[in-house]
């Protein structure tokens, strides 16, 4: 049992598949999750991108430790905070301009997101979002939405080392789909950042990359 006597429920121990895949393509079904996400234009090298992830930090963790604090709602459960995800993509006038195969960080247009435990409802979500308030800017807090993804049919694998070598690992997933006979849904990535780059060496980072595929013809 969990804090307070609750159950727990570790992504880590019982979600494998899903976020701690092998260094080699694989195929897989991501079902239905919640999420609270925050989208976003412009560099990473951004402050507001900070800002950003901060915010979804707060949130997570003001739910996290809810039950140490005021009245558990149902179902709860005392669980490992989700890793940090963003799904990437480039501007509309990136696009436009004839860029998108070639983008520079300042054309690029995020998604980044932090997965909730089922119990977290709707309601329940906006009571943690007026909790957290304090600790988010105003103008993210706006932005910061909660809702109910379904990925479904994808290839992820598993990158070892800097963010900057992923071409690498994404030739790989390419080559590894027309195998199979599979093509991308979209241009679109998801990445899930399983190592903290500040105290992570480049070579030893963790990063799952997952796009979303279907069978061609």
């Amino acid at each position: 049992m969990g804090d307070a006597g609750y159950p727990t429920w570790d992504w880590k121990k019982t979600e494998k598949a899903l976020y701690l895949p092998g260094s080699s393509p694989v195929r897989i079904a991501v079902p239905e999750m919640p999420f609270f996400v925050v989208a976003g234009e412009g560099s990473p090298d951004r402050p507001e991108f900070g800002q950003e992830i901060g915010a979804l930090y707060a949130l997570s963790y003001t739910i996290r430790m809810w039950a140490k604090k005021r009245p558990a709602p149902p179902g709860f459960v005392a669980y490992a905070v989700f890793p940090l995800e963003g799904v990437w993509d480039v501007t509309g006038a990136a696009k436009a301009e004839g860029k998108a195969g070639v983008p520079d960080r300042t054309a690029f247009a995020y998604e980044l997101m932090i997965r909730q435990p089922p119990f977290v409802t709707d309601a329940f979500a906006a009571e943690a979002v007026s909790a957290a308030a304090e600790k988010i800017p105003p103008g993210i807090r706006a932005r910061v939405r909660f809702e109910r993804r379904t990925e479904g049919d994808c290839v992820q694998m598993l990158h070892l080392g800097p963010y900057a070598d992923e071409p690498a690992s994404f030739g790989r997933m390419a080559r590894w789909c027309g195998e199979q006979g599979l093509s991308r849904t979209s241009r679109t990535h998801r990445e899930i950042y399983l190592s903290n780059p500040g105290a992570v060496a480049p070579e030893k980072m963790r990063t799952v990359l997952r796009f979303g595929v279907r069978p061609k013809g």
